[in-house]
């Protein structure tokens, strides 16, 4: 059997089953070249991480059975991680200390939550790996409710809402599943209630998210891009971008 580091190998694991969605501990072994109790001790530390279930002799990702449509929290952390960083680090420039920050929930807010961590802010997540992401150091964190969507970790309904409307922020970091000239648009109605009810509570709305979502239209309307104040996105979708910037107050690409 071959030795490799635990991140290694638990990332090879993680490959294994985005791509069939259920998988059994003994094909693990098989696949990846690895004992059973190593395959149980991975899983473990992956569910405890809340990227998968696990069930009887097998594993089953996150949220399978949902919108086929919208790629899983596990496979979207793996989708253009650098120029999710970058992203989330020019975000995190835009914060004064002492401010009160409104994260989206989804994989670019989360590079930003790592890279406000530690910080002396104020956040309020409405994804718990965002929230978890964030809560270090000086960083103040507070989490909305609501439904949690299962293998997505962003948190909508009611409850989100109405915990929303109670708070005023300085800045708003949006998240998109996909951006055009009519607006930014994202998977579900209630996803989408939950980010216009961001918009509403923010000084300033700035748009995260990578060149892989332009010229895309998701399933349910967020706003227009006359909502937005500042667009973050990476240099790769520098051409793309062009013909937003007399959309856009501002745009800053990284």
């Amino acid at each position: 059997m071959h030795h490799r580091f635990p991140q290694k190998r638990q990332q090879q694991m993680i490959d294994v089953i985005i791509e069939r969605k259920r998988v059994s501990n003994a094909d693990l072994s098989a696949i990846l070249d690895i004992s059973l109790p190593t395959v149980r001790r991975d899983l473990a530390v992956l569910e405890q991480a809340g990227v998968v279930t696990r069930t009887h002799g097998g594993v089953v990702a996150r949220g399978v059975g949902e919108d086929a449509t919208e790629p899983l929290f596990l496979e979207k952390v793996r989708q253009n991680q650098n120029l999710k960083q970058r992203i989330g680090q020019a975000a995190a420039a835009k914060v004064l200390d002492g401010q009160v920050v409104l994260l989206d929930s989804g994989t670019t807010a989360l590079a930003t939550a790592h890279a406000l961590a530690g910080r002396r802010v104020t956040i309020v997540a409405i994804d718990l790996k965002v929230a978890e992401a964030a809560s270090v150091g000086a960083t103040e964190v507070h989490i909305v409710g609501g439904r949690v969507r299962n293998g997505y970790f962003s948190l909508v309904g009611n409850w989100a809402k109405e915990a929303l409307s109670s708070i005023r922020a300085d800045i708003c970091f949006l998240a998109a599943d996909a951006v055009d000239h009519d607006g930014i648009t994202t998977a579900t109605f209630e996803e989408a209630e939950t980010k216009q009810m961001a918009i509403q509570r923010a000084k300033r709305i700035v748009v995260i998210t990578d060149h892989g979502k332009f010229g895309k239209r998701a399933f349910a309307q967020v706003c227009g891009l006359d909502a937005i104040d500042e667009l973050i996105t990476d240099r790769g979708g520098a051409d793309l971008v062009a013909s937003y910037r007399p959309l856009i107050p501002a745009i800053t690409l990284v």
